[in-house]
């Protein structure tokens, strides 16, 4: 599992420096506990989370159900890096001290979570799985759009009621510090909110003869997480590195040349370690036995993945599905093919 806050350093001007201190511990950890969410379990809470727990517990359990879909969405994403979103064992904060620092890897975290949070909620609310919330009461009556007037219908997911709950729960605590740390996870928090909001699409239904479509039902739609993943990532390459303001109250771009940070960026205080080898201060557990790519020449290529530290080589025995054929009806009929491939696996550090 993962997690990120904890002490780091920032600028306020070139000669001063502030290191705070925090709990090493969050609401990610619900996703250990699954269904048996407990609010006294969760190390870590602020009063406001544990009371809002404790108000909400079907709430609780959807998300801490959740978890797990957004973890698994940043490791889709970095799959191919040598961070590539790794959980720490039997660790209350879930990614142990890599996201400690304020890096671009924390702010992709802290974006994903808060998206994954509105994500799982909004869908349990349209499912009926909870007793506060159901479809989207205000879509009702007749509304228009680029193709003309439509009768509202259907079920609309109600990502707005999942945005306000999650700004509540997960924003407790950033609200609570106030520091520069703080406000950068505020920051980044509402950024992936609204990556989720981004990817609302109209879906219809045509009524009329013969398909006229004279009459449309429709009805607002969430899409799919993997494009909520795959725009935080985009946001991530293009991540910005801040400073505080001369106020504390907001940041301004570490470079002068750059623009100061949108709504939508994700923003950063510190650089990244290489990721290359296992460093206990900065939680990189290293590309050690990482498997690469030999004839890749992107971030999975054994000289960019094993940091030039070389590769060990294996034959495996594959079996995989081959020479599908359809069948009337209703069926598809494989063999299993055997096949024996190279693995090429990091060398660890010596």
């Amino acid at each position: 599992m993962n997690f990120l806050p904890s002490g780091i350093c920032f600028y306020l001007s070139v000669a001063a420096c502030w290191l705070t201190s925090r709990v090493d511990s969050s609401w990610w950890y619900m996703g250990t506990l699954g269904s048996q969410v407990m609010c006294d379990n969760v190390p870590g809470l602020v009063n406001k989370q544990r009371q809002l727990c404790r108000q909400h517990p079907r709430v609780m359990q959807a998300v801490g159900a959740g978890v797990k879909d957004w973890i698994s969405e940043c490791q889709h994403q970095f799959r191919s890096h040598r961070w590539n979103c790794n959980t720490a064992e039997r660790d209350h904060t879930v990614f142990g001290k890599l996201l400690l620092r304020g890096s671009r890897e924390a702010a992709f975290v802290y974006a994903i979570s808060s998206a994954g949070m509105v994500h799982t909620l909004t869908r349990a609310c349209s499912q009926g799985e909870l007793d506060t919330c159901s479809c989207d009461p205000g879509k009702k009556g007749s509304s228009r759009d680029a193709k003309g007037s439509f009768d509202w219908g259907g079920c609309s997911d109600h990502v707005d009621h999942a945005i306000k709950f999650t700004q509540a729960f997960v924003d407790a605590k950033e609200r609570k510090e106030r520091d520069a740390r703080a406000l950068m996870n505020l920051h980044n928090n509402r950024a992936g909110r609204k990556a989720v909001k981004r990817f609302m699409t109209l879906e219809c239904k045509c009524h009329g003869v013969s398909g006229s479509c004279s009459v449309r039902t429709c009805w607002l739609a969430m899409g799919d997480f993997r494009q909520t993943g795959d725009y935080l990532r985009k946001r991530y390459n293009s991540a910005v590195q801040v400073v505080m303001n001369r106020y504390g109250t907001g940041f301004t771009s570490a470079y002068r040349k750059f623009k100061k940070p949108a709504k939508n960026d994700l923003v950063y205080f510190e650089d990244s370690p290489d990721y290359c080898i296992w460093d206990h201060e900065s939680g990189s557990v290293g590309t050690g036995g990482r498997v690469c790519n030999r004839t890749s020449r992107g971030a999975d290529s054994c000289e960019v993945m094993c940091c030039g530290r070389g590769y060990d080589t294996s034959r495996v025995s594959r079996t995989s599905k081959c020479e599908c054929k359809f069948h009337w009806c209703c069926a598809v009929h494989c063999r299993d093919c055997h096949e024996e491939v190279d693995i090429h696996t990091c060398k660890a550090q010596s």
